[in-house]
């Protein structure tokens, strides 16, 4: 049973960290400033630094402390993001910060690196192990001060294809955005699409329903697997017990001693305490007396009926 139980808590633990492991592969690089001039944000100082921005590409909440930054081909961790910082954990869809301007005693969004203007600056994502490789990308040296290299789309594109990036200089068609979706969209087109073809939304009432009742259904066959499961384990160990009393017993009566044991008992203390069964020929009548009283004299007894 131990066994069994230290199987199954390793299976679980490896199955979480390949899910953990699973979704950090939706990190991505999604924006860059190599210099940044008064035109952009500022750090929580107040100052002008470098910034890279990540995002959650994943559907699902992501944790990313002990993963590791880096503008080094040679070195995978050279900034590992600390652990123990709630502001780590970006929600799904989400962007987040970091400031590459060489001063980690900053805080956990500060990293011990910079940028070098007017060369290409390389950027990778590392994962805890610091071997598997989650995003990178080369920022050309031709970017201008207060211009950014971002992907056209939020969190879209392969690794390191320089066709799903662009320069931004903040102009209206090309705006920069940090902490922000790259592509602002005021409608969206699968729900315009959707309102278009159902307008009275009777189709979304039946796929609703539908998913409902399919979920119940999976529920209740679920849960009779499980009661099937449990009610076998009830009956295996039921017939186990039964089986281990059965043994208990029969090997009580092989310790119970037979009838010739206790016979040829008895008939060894007959011969040495020399015990016989003999009964008294005496029989003695003793006299019971009574002593007398009135309320046992018959003349005090009822002879006739009372007169009226």
């Amino acid at each position: 049973m131990k066994k069994r139980l230290l199987t199954l808590l390793l299976v679980t633990l490896a199955c979480v960290s390949a899910i953990s492991a699973q979704g950090r592969r939706g990190l991505r690089i999604n924006e860059v400033m190599i210099v940044n001039d008064s035109t952009s944000v500022v750090d929580d100082f107040g100052r002008y630094s470098a910034w890279i921005e990540l995002y959650n590409s994943t559907f699902a909440p992501l944790e990313i402390s002990s993963v590791f930054l880096t503008n080094d081909r040679s070195n995978n961790t050279l900034y590992p993001v600390p652990l123990g910082d709630v502001n780590t954990d970006i929600p799904a869809r989400q962007h987040v910060l970091f400031w590459a301007d060489g001063e980690p005693n900053k805080g956990t969004f500060h990293t011990n690196f910079t940028f070098t203007p007017g060369e290409d600056n390389y950027i990778a994502i590392y994962d805890a192990n610091g071997l598997s490789l989650i995003d990178e990308i080369v920022v050309p040296g031709t970017l201008l001060p207060g211009q950014s290299y971002a992907r056209k789309a939020d969190g879209e594109g392969g690794i390191n294809n320089p066709d799903d990036w662009e320069v931004r200089d903040g102009s209206e068609s090309h705006y920069i955005t940090p902490s922000s979706n790259n592509i602002i969209k005021s409608t969206n087109n699968k729900v315009d699409s959707f309102a278009e073809h159902d307008p009275h939304g009777f189709a979304m009432a039946v796929m609703a329903m539908c998913i409902v009742f399919s979920a119940l259904v999976i529920l209740s066959i679920c849960f009779y697997i499980i009661n099937s499961i449990g009610a076998s384990i009830s009956r295996k160990r039921k017939v186990k017990a039964l089986a281990s009393d059965e043994n208990e017993i029969e090997d009580h009566h092989h310790e119970q001693d037979s009838g010739e044991v206790i016979a040829a008992i008895s008939a060894a203390l007959a011969e040495h305490l020399d015990a016989h069964d003999r009964e008294s020929t005496i029989l003695t009548i003793n006299k019971v007396r009574r002593a007398y009283s009135p309320w046992s004299s018959k003349i005090y007894s009822l002879r006739e009926l009372p007169h009226r």
